[in-house]
C-alpha cells in the first residue's frame, strides 16, 4: 500500500458519509444537505471531521537518494554523475494529535508528534544500504564559516567533500567525526514535535475551519523579514472549508519548507467512485523573482541565486539553522544551470510535482503527494584545499521525498 492509497483510505470515511447523507437527504433539499455537511465539518467532539482530524493517519514517506558515482573526478573538476536509489519507505506521522486544547475564541491547539518506522516491504533494500553523497559537515562549514577556519577544521579531521554512509545515517543521523556531533538530514526526528498549531474550529464561521491561527504561538513567521513572505496562510493541507469553489486557489502552510504556498485547480477526477478536485502546485512556486515578483522576499542569498536570477530553489537556512536549499525533485521547473552542473537528473512533471485531491463537498483531502528535494551547496575555494579544483558552485541534490 502506498502513502497515497493510505491517505485515500483514511479520508474516504468522510466521502462515504457524504454519499450516505446525499442519498437520505436529497428529497429534503439541498439546504439541509449543506447544513448537515457544515455541521459535520466543524472541529468539535462528536463530528465526523473531528474523528478524522484527531486520529493518527498512516502516512508513508518515500526517500530517493542520489548516489555519486565519480567523487574523485569531481574533486578534480568534473561534474557529479548521480544515480537515483530508492524508494526507501518509512511510515511517518501515524501518531494522533497530542495536547489538544479548545478555546473560547473557537480555536483548538495541538502538537504533531513525529515518528518514522522503516517499511522493508515498500523499499528497494534495507536502510543499511550504502550511498556516496555530500559530506554534510564539510558543506556546512563551507557555507557558514570563514574559509580559512573551515580549511583548518577540515584538514585537522582529514575530512573530504564526499562520504559513504548508510541510508539510515544520512536520513536520521550519525556521529560526525569533524564536528563531533550528530548530523542527519532529519535529525532529530523521532519523538520531536511540530507546533504547537492553533486552528479555527469553524464553529462560528465554517469558511475558517482548519485555517491556521498561529504556529509556535506566532501568527506570522520571522524568517523572511518581509510581511508578505512571513504570512501563515490557509490550513495544513489535510482539509479545507466545505463546499469548495474551484475557481479559488487553496492555501496551506508547510513547516517543512518554512512558508505558505498555494495550489490551483486542475481538473475533476474520479477517485474510486468519488469525485474530487485535483489541485496542483503552480510551476511558479519556486520561480525567480523576474518571473514571479512575489518571490523576491524569498531570495536571501545573492551569491547562490546569482542575484536572484536562479529559479527552482528556496534557501531555508534562516528557518532550519543549517545551509539547506529546497527544490522540487530533479530540479523540476528550475533553471538550466541547476541541471547542467550535475549529470543524471531527469525532471518529469508526472512524477515530480506536488498535488492534492480534495473532496469538494466536505473539503477533506483524500489523496495527496508532497514531493520535495533537499540540496546543499559547494563551490571552488582558493583557501579550502579540498575545493581548489572543483569546477564551479554547485547545488548538489542529496535526496528527494514523496509523502
Amino acid at each position: 500500500m502506498t502513502g497515497l492509497n493510505c491517505c485515500f483510505i483514511a479520508g474516504s470515511v468522510i466521502g462515504a458519509v457524504v454519499c450516505l447523507l446525499g442519498a437520505i437527504l436529497i428529497p429534503v433539499g439541498d439546504y439541509l444537505i449543506g447544513s448537515t455537511v457544515e455541521k459535520e465539518s466543524v472541529l468539535e467532539e462528536g463530528t465526523t471531521a473531528y474523528d478524522n482530524w484527531i486520529s493518527g493517519v498512516p502516512i508513508y514517506r518515500e526517500f530517493y537518494l542520489f548516489d555519486l558515482q565519480n567523487p574523485s573526478e569531481v574533486l578534480n573538476g568534473s561534474i557529479p554523475h548521480l544515480v537515483q536509489k530508492g524508494p526507501y519507505t518509512y511510515s511517518t506521522r501515524y501518531i494522533p494529535k497530542t495536547n489538544v486544547t479548545f478555546y473560547q475564541n473557537n480555536t483548538v491547539s495541538f502538537l504533531l508528534e513525529s515518528g518514522a518506522i522503516f517499511e522493508p516491504s515498500l523499499s528497494v533494500g534495507p536502510e543499511e544500504d550504502m550511498v556516496t553523497t555530500l559530506n554534510l559537515a564539510v558543506a556546512g562549514v563551507y557555507s557558514l564559516l570563514n574559509h580559512s577556519l573551515a580549511n583548518m577544521i577540515i584538514q585537522l579531521s582529514h575530512s573530504s567533500l564526499f562520504q559513504n554512509r548508510t541510508i539510515k545515517e544520512i536520513l536520521w543521523g550519525y556521529q560526525d567525526p569533524m564536528l563531533k556531533t550528530k548530523l542527519g538530514l532529519f535529525y532529530p526526528y523521532n519523538g520531536t514535535y511540530d507546533g504547537p498549531y492553533s486552528v479555527f474550529t469553524g464553529k462560528d464561521d465554517i469558511s475558517k475551519v482548519s485555517t491556521i491561527d498561529s504556529w509556535q504561538y506566532q501568527k506570522s513567521l520571522s524568517y523572511w523579514n518581509n510581511t508578505y513572505c512571513d504570512m501563515i496562510n490557509g490550513t495544513d493541507g489535510s482539509s479545507f472549508a466545505p463546499n469548495m469553489d474551484k475557481k479559488k486557489p487553496l492555501y496551506f502552510f508547510s513547516s517543512d519548507i518554512c512558508r505558505s504556498v498555494s495550489a490551483e485547480f486542475d481538473s475533476s477526477v474520479d477517485l474510486k467512485g468519488i469525485e474530487v478536485y485535483h489541485y496542483m502546485l503552480p510551476s511558479q512556486t519556486f520561480a525567480a523573482p523576474v518571473d514571479n515578483p512575489d518571490n523576491q522576499c524569498y531570495c536571501t542569498n545573492m551569491e547562490i541565486t546569482k542575484n536572484c536570477s536562479v529559479a527552482g530553489v528556496l534557501d531555508i537556512k534562516a528557518c532550519k539553522g543549517f545551509p539547506v536549499l529546497i527544490s522540487l525533485p530533479h530540479f523540476l521547473y528550475g533553471s538550466k544551470d541547476l541541471l547542467e552542473n550535475v549529470d543524471g537528473l531527469n525532471p518529469n512533471p508526472e512524477i515530480h510535482y506536488t498535488f492534492l485531491d480534495v473532496e469538494p463537498i466536505t473539503g477533506f483531502t483524500l489523496r495527496f503527494a508532497k514531493r520535495l528535494q533537499i540540496n546543499m551547496v559547494y563551490g571552488p575555494s582558493k583557501v579550502i584545499k579540498i575545493l581548489n579544483k572543483v569546477k564551479e558552485t554547485t547545488i548538489f541534490p542529496i535526496v528527494w521525498l514523496n509523502e
